[in-house]
């Protein structure tokens, strides 16, 4: 299991389907697990009640169908499928609405979905936030400069009961990323790449679960972002110029021989 889960480590986002798909027919015995540790590339649905696309996950599944967290309903319909508490279901609401407007200020178009469900111990709930911008020049969201590309967050919180006013958050994020260009001027260029991170705090719930979970994920994901520029795009960046230095530089890296 070891030597599975560091191989998909390495593996390129693109290819995650395709390598767990292989993984599963090879361990069938620990499917389970290979599931619930990889995240794979998000995929969405559109809900044809309400109008609006919703990002599949494994938080939203029930057998072969999944639940939108606009409508409530499971596509294709379900008889028997798990849902949410009232209460959790009016929260779930509004993550949605809150999480929309936090996507559109970020990103500025994409894909966003919330899904929240209780603890088994029924002690807490868990909240899963989604969200998948296709930065392709065919997207519909705004600048969409490459020939093929996205980004993809996954943010689960384990949210603990309250306790003297006081509750326990763990939050996992993981962040997918792929950009692939093919133009004159910059070539055939392909990157990607995911990184997860962890973070926990105990928090006061006087201003409410939804603004704690926010704010969390405001946080972290920046730190996200910060290390994703630095290691990715730095790096690339770095030994690009190594191998194809700018022409402005090259008189000053390769000297006239003669003139010693």
């Amino acid at each position: 299991m070891e030597g599975a889960m560091g191989l998909m480590r390495r593996m390129p986002p693109k290819h995650t389907q395709t390598a767990l798909s292989a993984l599963l027919s090879l361990l069938p015995d620990h499917s389970a697990h290979l599931l619930s540790q990889i995240d794979q590339p998000l995929q969405v649905l559109c809900d044809e009640d309400s109008g609006k696309e919703f990002i599949l996950c494994e938080y939203n599944r029930d057998a072969d169908s999944y639940r939108s967290p606009w409508s409530n309903k499971f596509h294709p319909h379900l008889d028997d499928g798990m849902y949410p508490s009232e209460e959790l279901r009016k929260l779930e609401v509004e993550a949605n609405e809150v999480f929309t407007v936090y996507r559109d200020q970020y990103y500025e178009g994409g894909i966003s979905s919330v899904y929240l469900w209780e603890e088994d111990d029924n002690e807490g709930f868990v909240a899963c936030f989604l969200i998948k911008k296709d930065g392709s020049k065919y997207a519909h969201g705004k600048r969409g400069y490459l020939h093929e590309g996205g980004w993809e967050a996954i943010h689960v919180i384990q949210v603990g009961p309250d306790e003297e006013g006081m509750a326990h958050y763990c939050l996992t994020s993981t962040i997918m990323l792929s950009l692939t260009t093919d133009s004159d001027t910059s070539g055939t260029f392909n990157l990607s790449g995911s990184i997860r991170r962890q973070m926990k705090a105990d928090l006061s719930v006087e201003d409410g679960h939804l603004c704690n979970m926010g704010k969390m994920i405001e946080e972290l994901e920046g730190k996200l972002r910060n290390q994703l520029d630095q290691v990715y795009f730095g790096k690339t960046k770095e030994m690009v110029c190594t191998l194809r230095p700018p022409s402005e530089l090259l008189p000053m890296t390769l000297p006239d021989s003669r003139n010693p």
